[in-house]
This record gives C-alpha cells, structure tokens and sequence, in this order.
C-alpha cells in the first residue's frame, strides 16, 4: 500500500510542474500577444539606458561595409536621429531593433529594394493574423540589453576551441573503475570515487573558463530557433525569405541539437529537469564536450547565423515601420530619381518629432537660402527636410503629402559645440564639419546638404566673404545646400545660385506671434530689438539700439 502511495505522490508532484510549466508559458505568450495588439499603430512607448542603447548600435558599427554611404555621426546627432529611431522602433527583439538601427543610418539607392520593403510592410499590414504570428515568433529572440545579438555571437566565436581528448578520458577512468569493481570491490569503489571526485573538481575547474559563454550560445539557438518556428510557415508572399530561412534552419540544426545535452542557456530558468541532469553533467562533462562541439559549428556556420540575424532582423524591422506609418497623421510613398539635376517637390512635409507640427511646401530645383527672425521656424523646417530626405531612402515613409525628388547623399553641419576635449573653439569645429561635405564624394549621387548659421563662430566681414564662397561653391559643385542665415548680404550675393525663402513673424499687444509658414522671398522684418522691448529692457537702450541699426543701414557704418 506504502508502494503506490508513494507512486501517487511522485506522480502527482511531477504532474504539478508540468502543469506549472504549460501554465506558464500560456501566461507569457497572452501576455506578449496582448503587448503586441496594444502595440500596433501606436506610438511607441520605451525608455533606453545608455548602455543598452549603445549596444543596440553595434550591429550597424560592425556589418558597414566599406565605401558604403552611411549618415554619419555629425548629421545623425544634428538631426537627432536617435529619437526617430525610437518613435519607429516597435519591435520586440534585439534582433529587430539592431536592424532597424542600421536601416536608418544606412540610405539606399536602389529602387527595387525600397519598393520590396513597401510590399512587405502593406502586406503585414493587410494580414493581421500572420503578422501576430510572425511577431510572436520573432519576439522569441528576446532581447540582449546591455550587449548587442551581434557581440553574444562575435564573442562566441572568438574563442578557440578546446580539446575533448582529457574529457574522454575521465570517462574513461569512471568507466574501468565501474569494471574494476567486479574484479576487486574495495579497490573499485576507492577508484571510483576518486574519478568522480577529480572529474568534479575539473569540471568546476574547465566550466569557469567557458560559463560566460553559455548565454552567448543561447544567443544563437534562439536565432536557429526562430529559423525553424519560421520555417513552417508557408505565404506565398513571403516565400522567397522562407527559403533561406529553411536552409538556414536546416544548416544550423545539428547546433540545436548539440544544446539539448548542455541544458539551459538560462541561469534563472529553474527547469527541475535541468538541476538533475546538472549532477550527471558535472560527472561526466557532457556540456563541456558538446559546448567544443557546438563552438566549432559555429565557427564554421558563421555566414549562416549572419543570414539569419539579417532575414530575421529587416523582416521584424519592417513590420515596425508599418506600425509608425499608422501611428503617424498622414504620409506618402516617396518618388525617387537618378540623375544628377537636382530637384526637390515636397508637399506639406512635417517634423516627425513636434506635436501639431505646421506643414511646408516647397518645390526647387535650386540651392535655398532661409532667412527669418530667431524662433521662427528656420533650424526646424532644415531638420524636417534631412529626417524626410533620410525616412524617403530608408524606410520608404516621408511625413508629407508628396515627396519627390534625386537619390541624394544627406549631410548638416547644424547643432555643432566647442570641442573642449580636443582643444578647438566652435569656429574651428564648424569649417571642419563644411569640410568634410565639400569633399565628399558626389561622383555617383549627389549632395543634399543643410547648414544653420554658415560660419556663426566669426567676424560679421570674414563670416559674409567665407560663408558666400563656401556656399557658391557648394552650389556650382551640383549639390543641393538648404542653407540658413541671419546675414542678409547673402542673399544678394548668392541670388543667381540660391533661391531665397523666409519666415516671418507679427507682433502683436508685446508678443511675437509666429506661424511658421515658408513664404518665397528674403526676409524683410527683423525683431531681435523689439524682442529686448518685450523683455523689459530700458527704453533708452532700444531706442539707441533702432538709431545705431538705421544709420548703418543709411550710411554703412557702425557708429555709437
């Protein structure tokens, strides 16, 4: 009776923690399925450390390609990149994130593909039911934190790999002492017992130094199992990315295998399962033999686990792009041109980063020059240009009725600061940073550049002679400059090269009123004095400030 009592308890104990287990991961997949649903269309809500963020940017850092354009750190941070990245960024895994990354700092010039990300983001976005599903998946991936998908597997690979030889041999010595114990028992179970203890003391010994690494392979299990849930899927639409994730899966498959016998790549899984085959592993080292084993596959299936990380990334990153295109008021697929004759036709484009932004309009196919007071509207109509220029080459989205114009190499010189670090004052940074876009390389594709301020670091002579030289060679070079300025000289020195545009202001009971609206033309109203009147300055100095302005402009001379 005792027997089977026991039986039912022991029975009734392992039916509990499977129904644990099933219960659980049902709790987590209607919780990532309620996460995704909530998700879709909307904005996106996630907050990144620093580190965190960092490491998602290793994926771009590492698989540029050399000679290939990228936007480079002093555009991205003017326009603050960053932050559209996140208002796109609603995807689940590392995987997707870093992709999605890379995207946006790399601008393609090849309509086809650009065309192919558009059909697969209306096709996800007309399936519901498959896209849920292909996000379920992919979100399976999870995500690395603090190192990127691409380090786990970098680092991974990066080892050398180990002999089993001293592996097998402990075995053995387990194994003869088992048979020794036949022939003489008190000397077998001497022996016995000390293999046993020597094969736990180098396990411990041998694991220390391999541990770390354990995750990193988990890292890429995950990957080939996402290859594999992937692969039995079957839309005709999306069969051309299904083959090579077949392959992959299948090119991969021994690796997952192989994993089996090392358990949990998961420190807090807490599988029971797992803490019994522990004591079996650490007797006989099994997940140190197959953790060589998997290493060398690895190494040898390294353009495989690429592939994956690419497929499984760029399809993960488009489903989040079509997310942003419902989460956003309005916008246009862009029209893109080859050719060298610059042009630009955009119809109410807005900033993808300011609530109730003002739409703009603008159609050249010229260089522009801006003009217009402080506040109103200059520096943010340069940002929504480049981030629409940028969004039309890399997601295929620009915030706007309609777009049209070259494939273009986007470059600023916008939001520069002193480099305390390196010793050099603002002035110095800013002709750096000009440098760098006049020699760029515009043989294929042209420029389309934005500069705020040309040469604000300066003397009001020098500034005017430079920045016009700077600014007219820019043009006749074959490039597109959106230029913005307070220096109405320019605009007469410059007029057979740039077309001139302004904002303007009102004001109205001591208040300046702007409406942010581009009108044609150079400015003709200033407001920097009346601004000082607004703010309480004494009348005596506005009034002063007005005469010395007015007999400059009379006579051309400064004079108190």
């Amino acid at each position: 009776m005792d027997k089977y009592l026991y039986i039912g308890l022991g029975v009734a104990v392992i039916g509990i923690i499977l129904y644990q287990i099933i219960n659980s991961e049902k709790q987590r997949r209607a919780k990532l399925l309620y996460k995704i649903k909530q998700a879709w269309g909307n904005p996106v809500v996630r907050e990144y450390e620093y580190d965190e963020f960092e490491a998602l940017t290793h994926y771009y850092k590492k698989r540029k390609k050399e000679g290939e354009f990228v936007i480079d750190d002093i555009t991205w941070n003017d326009l603050d990149m960053d932050s559209v990245f996140l208002e796109i960024n609603n995807t689940q895994s590392s995987t997707g994130a870093e992709y999605l990354y890379k995207m946006l700092r790399t601008p393609c010039f090849d309509k086809k593909t650009l065309e192919e990300r558009d059909r697969l983001m209306e096709y996800f976005t007309n399936n519901e039911d498959i896209r849920i599903s292909y996000q379920l998946d992919l979100a399976k991936i999870g995500q690395t934190k603090r190192f990127a998908l691409v380090d786990y597997i970098e680092n991974f690979v990066s080892l050398k790999k180990g002999s089993n030889v001293g592996h097998y041999l402990q075995i053995a010595l387990v194994v003869m002492s088992i048979v020794l114990m036949s022939l003489n028992p008190a000397i077998g179970i001497v022996a016995l017992i000390s293999s046993l203890i020597y094969n736990v003391f180098t396990y411990y010994k041998e694991k220390g130094k391999v541990e770390p690494f354990f995750v990193c392979i988990g890292a890429a299990v995950r990957l080939v199992d996402c290859c594999e849930r992937l692969g039995k899927h079957n839309e005709k639409e999306l069969e051309q990315y299904l083959v090579k994730i077949r392959e992959i899966a299948k090119s991969l498959k021994s690796i997952r295998k192989d994993v089996s016998y090392i358990g949990s790549t998961d420190k807090l899984s807490g599988n029971p399962a797992d803490i019994i085959m522990d004591y079996i592993r650490m007797l006989f080292h099994i997940d140190l033999i197959k953790f060589n084993n998997i290493l060398g596959k690895v190494q040898n299936e390294m353009g495989k686990i690429d592939e994956a990380m690419e497929i499984l990334g760029e399809l993960e990153a488009i489903i989040a792009i079509a997310s942003y295109r419902k989460s956003i008021a309005y916008y246009c697929k862009p029209v893109l041109k080859e050719g060298k004759n610059v042009t630009v036709n955009m119809e109410d484009i807005y900033h993808p980063l300011i609530s109730n932004p003002v739409p703009n309009t603008i159609k050249e196919n010229r260089s522009v020059l801006l003009t217009g007071s402080n506040a109103s509207g200059k520096s943010t109509f340069l940002k929504t240009v480049a981030i629409n220029a940028i969004l039309a080459q890399t997601i295929y989205t620009v915030l706007g009725n309609y777009y049209e114009t070259n494939f273009y190499q986007v470059y600023s010189s916008m939001a520069l600061k002193d480099n305390l670090q390196g010793n050099e004052s603002y002035y110095m940074v800013e002709i750096k940073s000009l440098k760098r876009i006049m020699d760029a390389d515009s043989s294929k594709y042209p420029i389309l550049c934005f500069v705020d301020e040309v040469l604000r670091g300066t003397n009001t002579v020098e500034r005017i002679a430079a920045s016009s030289r700077i600014l007219l060679t820019l043009a006749k070079s074959g490039a597109m400059c959106f230029a913005a300025t307070h220096d109405i000289e320019l605009t007469h020195l410059l007029e057979e090269n740039y077309s001139n545009y302004h904002f303007q202001e009102e004001i109205e009971e001591n208040d300046v009123l702007f409406n942010y609206q581009l009108f044609k033309g150079r400015a003709t109203t200033r407001n920097a004095i009346k601004l000082l009147a607004i703010m309480g300055y004494d009348t005596n100095v506005i009034a002063q400030a007005e005469e010395t302005a007015q007999r400059f402009l009379n006579e051309g001379v400064w004079k108190l």
